[in-house]
């Protein structure tokens, strides 16, 4: 199916092919046609599989149609968790709806309201917002929801555990009855079931890869190390890779700013990106990551969701996440729009717990590779003997035999029992074995992935 089977109109085919798309993801490819035929939606799909124009191309189909621009008010609202996200949105408007005469604006807070009321002013057909300035705005007179058509929460679990509940109630009061109403979630707990219960009317309800697993696209590996020995690990990382684009997650905010800190210190460009950081100062550093000025960007879980930059060619989480759901959703920066891409995570001792819970989310599809003996946290999970972890699970079990394959070229050097003083030389398949001191190890993340284009 191309999105001409769609029934798209002319303009927007066009739009869609100057960006290069031709084939519908499972998502869009199911929405749209009930989209478009007015149905309300509860949609289920990972993060990274094409939700944002799954909504935005029928909105924009029917508001051109019925002629929106002709009449006043605001006729489409979307909600998003973070300002990233709704800017995401907004670019993808402006991108799909050209031609169209089709006005559209952003709201979020962290900046001037001034030129978000002004578009107001001069009148807008759709509002992209964040709960909390559109409630500021509303409450200041500026929106009036009383004229909307299209109702879309865009991330809604996201939204709900960034505790946006009783603002979300509070603006859907102002809504009209009346309108097509779309929910679309990477997953599906049962508060959120509850809410759309009380909203959609006679939803179709579309399920992509359900289950929260990773995209089949990402390949996972996990490293045991210690937890001062982390920096060190990525730092070797750095240096070794060949035109690394790299998202690397923590836990929290002063250890974004703490990391960014010490990789400038020698000599690594990256930047940091966290809700602490002003609007502006974020911006700079997703477009300086965007344009490949720093080849790394560092984030808390604000950037887990909403950014779409299709050629990160690696996903760090340096700490594992609190919960599992929020791995499925960071490692969806990599391997996008049908590209590859690899995750890799860095789990110390007190994080084992952390890991159990996200390999049975991630159906085991993680693969444990060999640490540099200087970096690596000895525990149960290594035998007396010093048996090497990276062919063993947590449980220290062996793993199932169709959790070992792992791509030729990200094959690690098994024999990591070498001594201290032992040189480096390439074995029979020309790996480069570790050397403490050196601080060198068999690494083949360099590898080309078939068709990552942080390669090119």
């Amino acid at each position: 199916m191309t999105f001409e089977d769609l029934k798209l109109l002319p303009q927007i085919l066009l739009s869609l092919k100057a960006k290069g798309y031709v084939t519908p993801t499972p998502i869009q490819e199911q929405s749209i046609p009930y989209l478009l035929a007015g149905k309300d939606i509860f949609g289920s799909a990972q993060t990274g599989t094409g939700k944002t124009a799954a909504f935005a191309l029928p909105i924009l189909q029917r508001l051109f149609e019925s002629k929106a621009s002709q009449r006043k008010g605001i006729k489409t609202l979307i909600l998003a968790p973070t300002r990233e996200l709704a800017q995401q949105i907004s670019d993808s408007f402006r991108d799909y709806g050209k031609g169209l005469h089709i006005k559209h604006t952003v709201i979020y807070g962290g900046v001037s309201q001034r030129p978000q009321t002004e578009a107001l002013r001069t009148g807008v057909d759709i509002v992209i917002a964040t709960p909390g300035r559109l409630l500021d705005l509303i409450n200041q007179g500026y929106v009036k929801l009383n004229t909307i058509e299209y109702f879309v929460l865009d991330e809604v679990d996201r939204m709900l555990d960034m505790g946006f509940i009783n603002d979300i109630k509070k603006i859907i009061r102002d809504l009209p009855a009346k309108k097509q109403t779309i929910f679309f979630s990477a997953t599906m707990p049962g508060e959120i079931k509850k809410l759309s219960d009380t909203l959609l009317q006679h939803p179709v309800t579309i399920q992509v890869n359900h289950g929260q697993s990773a995209a089949l696209s990402v390949k996972q590996f996990v490293y045991f190390v210690d937890k001062g020995n982390k920096k060190d690990l990525l730092k070797i990382f750095l240096q070794q890779e060949v035109k690394p684009h790299v998202l690397v997650f923590t836990r929290t905010k002063r250890g974004a700013d703490k990391l960014v800190k010490s990789l400038t210190a020698d000599g690594i460009r990256a930047e940091a990106i966290h809700g602490d950081k002003s609007q502006g100062s974020r911006q700079r550093a997703l477009e300086a990551f965007k344009k490949r000025t720093v080849s790394m960007l560092v984030a808390t879980d604000v950037a887990s969701r909403g950014l779409d930059i299709t050629d990160i060619s690696h996903v760090i989480n340096f700490d594992l996440p609190e919960d599992a759901e929020t791995y499925v959703h960071r490692i969806g920066r990599t391997g996008r729009a049908g590209a590859t891409g690899i995750a890799i995570s860095y789990c110390s001792q007190d994080e084992r717990g952390l890991l159990k819970d996200i390999q049975k989310l991630a159906k085991n599809n993680i693969e444990i590779v060999s640490t540099p003996a200087f970096a690596k946290t000895h525990s149960h999970y290594e035998s007396k003997q010093g048996s090497r972890p990276e062919h063993r699970h947590p449980s220290g079990h062996e793993p199932k035999r169709e959790h070992r394959h792992a791509p030729k070229h990200h094959s690690m050097n098994r024999n990591t029992n070498q001594s201290s003083n032992q040189t480096a030389s390439a074995n029979s398949t020309g790996e480069r074995k570790f050397v403490p001191g050196k601080r060198r190890w068999n690494n083949n993340w360099q590898k080309k992935r078939s068709n990552d284009r942080s390669f090119d």
